[in-house]
């Protein structure tokens, strides 16, 4: 963990990454984007369901398959599928301090709102002034894993990518951030371990609990 000491740019993913997948809170997300497909495109929940899988394993997100099969307004998806209750988020001490204590800039770059983003961090108990978040809307919607928002994030921030670490919970999503120069951390969970394949050269960093493995960090830069 040797590099770690040079990073000075620390870039997260947010869903299942900030918050553990055992919280089920993207599920929520799911149903009610399989809702809007059913409402916007006159189909059954079953066949809703289908092409929301589909266009997600095709074009990295459900609404980059909508934009370009059915012209959908991006804006009206997300906030249609984001009108959820985020309460159930609980603090996690132990990750606010460790995020807290590293050195550098810190970036929640994620292929949802910036509007969702501020809800999660907020219940969370995060400090919301710690982050910059560039969103799907700084992507001109282009999502994960496409290169082209890498390249404006990096832009965006002025970040230096042979001094940065990208932490991702969609192992398919560090490769661009390898291929650009950056240190990637893949968190796992049972569900993402069995889906994915885990021996990739692009994963620098398998991590099982985000909160340890930062605390390690702060203590090696220390």
């Amino acid at each position: 963990m040797d590099e770690i000491k040079n990073v000075k740019f620390w870039i997260f993913d947010l869903d299942n990454t900030l918050y553990p997948s055992s919280t089920n809170l993207f599920s929520r997300i799911d149903k009610l984007m399989a809702s809007f497909i059913t409402q916007h495109l006159n189909v059954n929940h079953e066949e809703a369901i289908q092409i929301k899988n589909d266009y997600f394993q095709k074009h990295g997100t459900t609404l980059n398959g909508l934009i370009k099969h059915h012209n959908i307004d991006p804006h009206h998806f997300l906030e249609f599928v984001h009108n959820i209750d985020y309460s159930f988020l609980n603090k996690n001490e132990k990750l606010n301090k460790e995020i807290k204590n590293l050195p550098g800039k810190k970036i929640i770059f994620t292929n949802g709102s910036k509007k969702h983003a501020k809800k999660v961090v907020s219940n969370l108990q995060l400090d919301e002034n710690l982050f910059s978040i560039f969103d799907i809307v700084d992507s001109d919607f282009v999502p994960k894993p496409e290169r082209s928002p890498y390249e404006r994030l990096i832009k965006k921030y002025d970040i230096i990518p042979e001094q940065s670490i990208f932490f991702e919970d969609i192992a398919r999503n560090l490769k661009p951030a390898h291929d650009l120069g950056m240190k990637t951390g893949w968190v796992i969970n049972e569900d993402n371990w069995a889906k994915e394949g885990h021996d990739e050269d692009h994963v620098h960093f398998k991590i099982k609990e985000l909160d340890h493995f930062l605390e390690q960090c702060n203590l090696l830069i220390k």
